[in-house]
Formats: structure tokens, sequence, C-alpha cells
């Protein structure tokens, strides 16, 4: 991923698909994202962190489903046929996201992506990468390995 302080006179285009989760504006680069499934039953899983929904079997591959909701400390989503999992890429490991809806494509000058104020110094900060205004709204921008802290990794492995 870019790093906002490194590039930030940088005139080149990048493509995120916004979303919602905890009713609030999200969005993830484009190229992070494999395919948006309508959501599906999943296999549960004992033991799993709150955030872990459980797996499902992609074409013969076990993808794990996270909360993205729960995951970023808003109350967990009760799942409907109207939610989407967003399967994407997290270095070598395949991740699904549960999230209330898709909204758009958005291209925008990596100038417009305003670094995220720190205002508490923890992991769940470090998982805003920056935040575009779109209009009179803003979105925030997901940093995936962030966010998939190691804690984490670990709890999707065992």
């Amino acid at each position: 991923m870019y790093d906002l302080a490194e590039t930030k006179d940088d005139t080149s285009l990048f493509e995120f698909i916004s979303l919602y989760a905890g009713d609030q504006s999200f969005c993830i680069e484009l190229n992070r994202i494999r395919e948006i499934r309508r959501w599906e039953p999943i296999t549960m899983l004992p033991h799993s962190p709150p955030f872990v929904l459980g797996v499902v079997n992609l074409r013969g591959a076990v993808i794990p489903i996270v909360d993205l909701a729960a995951k970023l400390g808003f109350p967990s989503l009760q799942p409907t046929k109207r939610n989407v999992i967003i399967i994407c890429n997290l270095g070598d490991q395949v991740i699904g996201l549960l999230v209330e809806s898709v909204s758009e494509i958005l291209t925008v000058n990596l100038s417009e992506v305003k670094e995220a104020p720190r205002v508490k110094e923890d992991a769940s900060n470090h998982a805003i990468r920056g935040v575009i205004s779109i209009k009179e709204d803003m979105t925030r921008v997901i940093d995936l390995e962030a966010m998939m802290d190691l804690g984490t990794e670990r709890a999707l492995h065992d």
C-alpha cells in the first residue's frame, strides 16, 4: 500500500470501492478485492474471536469471514440477504469481509487522500490509512494489514 507521508504530492490515480460497515462509510483499494458475493450461510468455528463469524467454501478454498463492523469496534452486524461479503487478498491469505453494502468505485488522486488524525495510539487507530472527502461526506480508507494485526492472523490460522 502507498505511504501518505512519502507520496503527499503524488498525482497517481487510485481506485477504491466504497462500502458501509457499522453505518459508517469506508473504502478499500480496488486491487485488493477478488470478488464481491452475496451473503450466504457460513460454518461457525468454535473458540474464534467475536469478529470472526466462521468460514465459507469458495471453489474449494476455506475462507474466514470477518465482521468488519465488529473488527473496527462497532456493534456486530446481524447478516441478512442484503449484506455482502467482500473477498480480499491479504498477503498470501484470502479473507472475506462481511459489510452492510458496497456503493461505488471511487477514482481519486492520491493527493486527495488526507492523513487520518491520530487521536489514540493503538492498533485500531492504525486500521484507518486516511480519509477522502466526497461531496459533503468523508470516507475512511482501511489499511487491511494494520486492521488484521498479528493477533488476528494467528486466530485465523489456528
